[in-house]
This record gives structure tokens, C-alpha cells and sequence, in this order.
């Protein structure tokens, strides 16, 4: 999980490094952290089910493998599109090993730990908020662009080498593969993310994204055909029966649609508006990620007192407020204001993280873990590429229309180009547009986060005791 976070978290604060050093476009900055998702989530589902039949561990290291070798390609990349091709290679790594991080969660402890289990895994995530940014900062005011990638190679390593010596294989009990499942959802996910993420650029009625909004439709649609009469699916469809996994996903894809550009433009608020530094922009994040980190724990024991639904709820109407902070966020406002709001934030996420995993996954049977986390890392990505497809394209057209027009062409689309244009007022033009696109962006996420937490509140249940099951069966045996 931490070598996933920390590159993730690095990649953001080197985008303005991308642009100066490598001669990157918006656009070639959008296709270097789409090429990820649109790989990772294509590949999410086949890979959990391979993992539940082949083994989670062995899935786990091949993966941080792909990983570590995709990340040195990256790091030697000359070109954007060379950049794009190596992150598409890091997904590839990605997809077989995320499902893997949950999945032996499930297995190797019992309900009374899981909680527990799942704080501590969110706690990891925070820890690589923490010291991507950190690390990835140093290193890029001191050396090239390319050696933030560097840092996912140890990472990798000594996850290989603690996998190999402290972790018990697992897998589910053999049963036939389904390659035609697999194959309708690689198609299926890639063409429904691909359509998502060209969209925007090409528009909906664009060839491209026609062609691949019906190769979504018809794969899909095919595969829930093909699951729903399978002797042995690789995704067991009945999940979307229990109200407490639609609920739980559901919000998870509000939240993650919500999160994903706003975060995405804060590493260059801090950056392009505040002047920061790369280093001292990773800085400036710690006080969320620990605020994070230590509610992760809190929400972990107010688990075993307080109902998964309110945790969620709660968590996530204070998030809102967070975001409500950062929405009125002005121009001449430093970062006072802004890590009040992501404190804000990082207490809500924490309160809410641990319920969500715990609701979600509880209702994965253990033969299933391997799918079942990579549908909820399905979810969570397809909202992520909404985000920063849609949702990062309104924003982009916000800061457009709020420049001038008689603005250069480049200034009018990136304000990286703006800045370097060394026009003070254009520079400050560019910079009040931007604030009021990431204060547009708050305002979805108020907007988002507080529908996440009106479904988590109508839709879960708490989950019946085996007594209460028991007494259940009995009843329905009796009628």
C-alpha cells in the first residue's frame, strides 16, 4: 500500500516539474495520470479473481515487481509519451497488487481484529501521504525530475523481501477460472474509463468516445449475462444484493469522485499561488496526513461502540466541512485557511475510513476476498477517473473563462505558462482564476460528500448477530 501512495503523492507535487523540465502539456500531464487509471481499473477485477485462484501473496509480489521495474522506466523516460507508456507498465503492477492489500487483510484476521487491520492499512496510506511528499520534495529541488520514481524501487524491494518472509499464502478453494469473464471486464472497464477520460478533450459525441462508450455497454452488459449463469464467475454478482455493499460503494464513488481533482489542484495551489517550494509543498500536507492518521485510530475504537452508519455519516458531513473551508478560500488568502480545511478533512476521512472498509468488505465472502477488494478498488478508481476527467476538465474551463482575454493562448490554458510568462499581472490574473476554479471545485465537494452521507445514513444496516441469524432461519423455517 505504501509504495502506491507515495508515488501517487509524488507524481502530483511533480507536475509543475513535468512542465518546466520535460516540455509536458496539460494534456500530456492529464494522459500521464490517466494512462495509470485507465490500466489499473481495467485490470482490477481479472486480477483480484487470478489472485483468490492462484494465491494473494504470489499476486502481491509479482505485482510490487511490476511495479519496481516500471517506476525505473519512468525514471529514464525522455519524452511524455514515454512517461505515459511507463505509467500505463505501473498500472499493470498496480492492478495485481492492491487487491492483494485488502484481500489478505480479510483472510489472515478474524471480524474481532479486521477493524483494526483496516485502520492500520489507512494509517500506512497516510504514512506514504506523509513521506512521499517529503522525500519526493527533497529530491525534487535538489536532483532531475525523474528521481522521484527512484523512491518506489526500496519500497518495493523490502515489501518483496517482508512478503516472502512474514506473510502466509492464501487462496480460495480451487474452482475452474473464467477466462470469458475476465476478458468481457478488461474490455468492459477499459472501455468505460477510456470513454470517461476522452470525453472531455474529444467530447461525448466524438468518435473515439462513442466507439468506446458501446464497447463498454456491450462488454459489460455481456459479462453480468455470462456472471449471472456461470457455474464458477469470477465475480459473484449476489454482493450487489446486500444493501450494505451498494451503500458503502456507492459513497465510496461520491467521495472518490469529489476528492480526486480537488486534491489533484492543491499541490499546484501551493505551488503556482503560494510559491512554495516542492518540498515545502509536501510539508505543508503533514499536518492533514497526521490529523488523518491519528482519527484513522480513533475510528477504529468508536467501531466497537458506535454503528458503522453514523461513523460513515458523521465522517463524512465533517468532511464537508472541510471542504466548505477551502471553498472560501480568496486570492489574497495564504495557508491559515487552507490547512484548517484539511484538517478539517483528514478528521472526517479518518473517522469514516475504517467504518467504510469494514461495511463493505464484511459483506465479501473470504473465498472472494481477492475480487471483492478489487471491486471496491474498482469503484474507488472509476470515481477517481471521473474526477479528474470531468470534473478536472470544468475546472480547467473555469480558469480559462476567468482569465482575460486578451491573455496568450498558453496563460489562458495552464498557469504554469502564465507565471513563466514573467508579466505581473498576468501572473496575478492567472492566479485568482485559479483560486476561483479549486473554490468551484469545494463547492462540488460539499455538494458530493454530503450525498455520500445522506446514502451511507438511508441505505446501511447494522449487521444481525449470528444469534439474531440463527433466530432468523428459525423464523423462516417456522413460517
Amino acid at each position: 500500500m505504501l509504495v502506491l501512495v507515495v508515488d501517487n503523492t509524488v507524481l502530483n507535487l511533480a507536475i509543475p516539474s513535468l512542465i518546466r523540465d520535460l516540455g509536458a502539456t496539460p494534456s500530456d500531464i492529464q494522459w500521464i495520470i490517466d494512462a495509470y487509471i485507465l490500466v489499473f481499473a481495467g485490470l482490477l477485477l481479472t486480477a483480484g479473481s487470478l489472485s483468490d485462484r492462484y494465491g494473494r501473496r504470489r499476486f502481491l509480489i509479482i505485482g510490487l515487481a511490476l511495479f519496481g521495474g516500471a517506476s525505473v522506466v519512468a525514471m529514464l523516460a525522455q519524452e511524455p509519451w514515454q512517461l505515459v507508456g511507463a505509467r500505463a507498465l505501473m498500472g499493470v503492477g498496480g492492478s495485481f497488487l492492491m487487491p492483494s492489500t485488502l484481500s489478505i487483510l480479510i483472510t489472515v484476521f478474524d471480524e474481532s481484529e479486521r477493524r483494526k487491520a483496516f485502520a492500520a492499512w489507512s494509517a500506512v496510506a497516510m504514512v506514504g501521504v506523509i513521506a512521499g511528499p517529503t522525500l519526493g520534495g527533497f529530491l525534487l529541488e535538489h536532483y532531475w525530475w525523474g528521481s522521484v520514481f527512484l523512491l518506489n524501487v526500496p519500497i518495493a524491494a523490502l515489501a518483496i523481501v517482508a512478503a516472502v518472509l512474514l506473510m502466509p499464502e492464501s487462496r480460495a478453494p480451487a474452482r475452474p477460472t473464467d477466462p470469458f469473464g475476465a476478458l468481457l471486464s478488461t474490455v468492459g472497464m477499459t472501455g468505460l474509463v477510456y470513454a470517461v477520460i476522452a470525453a472531455p478533450r474529444a467530447g461525448w459525441t466524438s468518435t473515439g468516445t462513442l466507439v468506446a462508450l458501446a464497447v463498454a455497454v456491450v462488454a459489460l452488459g455481456i459479462f453480468v449475462f455470462w456472471e449471472r449463469r456461470s457455474e464458477h464467475p469470477m465475480l459473484p454478482l449476489e454482493l450487489f444484493r446486500d444493501r450494505n455493499f451498494r451503500g458503502s460503494s456507492f459513497s465510496i464513488v461520491l467521495l472518490s469522485f469529489g476528492t480526486g481533482a480537488l486534491l489533484l489542484m492543491l499541490t499546484q495551489y501551493l505551488q503556482f499561488v503560494l510559491g512554495y517550494g516542492p518540498m515545502r509543498a509536501g510539508l505543508a500536507l503533514l499536518p492533514y496526513a497526521v490529523a488523518a492518521a491519528l482519527f484513522n485510530a480513533v475510528g477504529a475504537g468508536l467501531g466497537q461502540r458506535v454503528s458503522n452508519r453514523l461513523l460513515i455519516a458523521g465522517g463524512m458531513v465533517i468532511m464537508a466541512v472541510g471542504f466548505v473551508v477551502i471553498a472560501l478560500i480568496g486570492p489574497g488568502d495564504g495557508y491559515v485557511k487552507l490547512i484548517a480545511g484539511l484538517l478539517i478533512m483528514g478528521v472526517g476521512g479518518g473517522l469514516a475510513g475504517p467504518a467504510a472498509y469494514t461495511t463493505l468488505l464484511g459483506a465479501v465472502p473470504p473465498e472472494h476476498a481477492g475480487v471483492g477488494s478489487a471491486l471496491n478498488d474498482t469503484v474507488q478508481q472509476v470515481g477517481m477517473a471521473l474526477s479528474v476527467a470531468v470534473l478536472g476538465s470544468v475546472l480547467a474551463g473555469i480558469y480559462t473563462a476567468q482569465m482575460p482575454d486578451g491573455a496568450p493562448a498558453a496563460a489562458r490554458d495552464s498557469i504554469g505558462a502564465a507565471l513563466a510568462s514573467g508579466d505581473p499581472g498576468l501572473a496575478r490574473a492567472a492566479k485568482d482564476a485559479f483560486v476561483s476554479a479549486m473554490s468551484f471545485g469545494s463547492w462540488v465537494d460539499v455538494a458530493l460528500t454530503l450525498a455520500a452521507a445522506v446514502l451511507a445514513f438511508t441505505m446501511l444496516r447494522p449487521r444481525a448477530t449470528p444469534a439474531a441469524a440463527v433466530a432468523d432461519r428459525q423464523t423462516e423455517t417456522v413460517a
